[in-house]
């Protein structure tokens, strides 16, 4: 937990996806954030979470449904949103935090 929180206090943009092994949706999530790393390098820092092996972090973070894609810049909860989202929406939003 305490590594969480300090990898979310970055100054950079930090994505965090709110996942579970078992979630559909989650699964097509994966490539587009591995497309969003490939494309954005080191500006931002992308954490996968799973919900099943952190209960705590995901009540803490009120993750009702999965996936949900949180962003954090200086410890700070900037975006959030559930569901499948495009690797230009996700591109956009992380730049509007950089």
């Amino acid at each position: 937990m305490s590594e969480f929180i300090d990898i979310i206090k970055d100054s950079k943009p930090t994505l965090v996806d709110f996942f579970a092994t078992w979630c559909g949706p989650c699964k097509m999530v994966h490539p587009i954030l591995e497309q969003l790393k490939d494309k954005l390098g080191d500006s931002v820092t992308i954490v996968k979470i799973d919900v099943d092996k952190n209960q705590a972090l995901a009540q803490e973070y009120r993750v009702m449904s999965v996936p949900t894609l949180i962003i954090f810049k200086d410890g700070e909860v900037k975006w959030r949103a559930a569901g499948v989202h495009t690797a230009a929406d996700l591109e956009a939003k992380l730049k509007e935090m950089a």
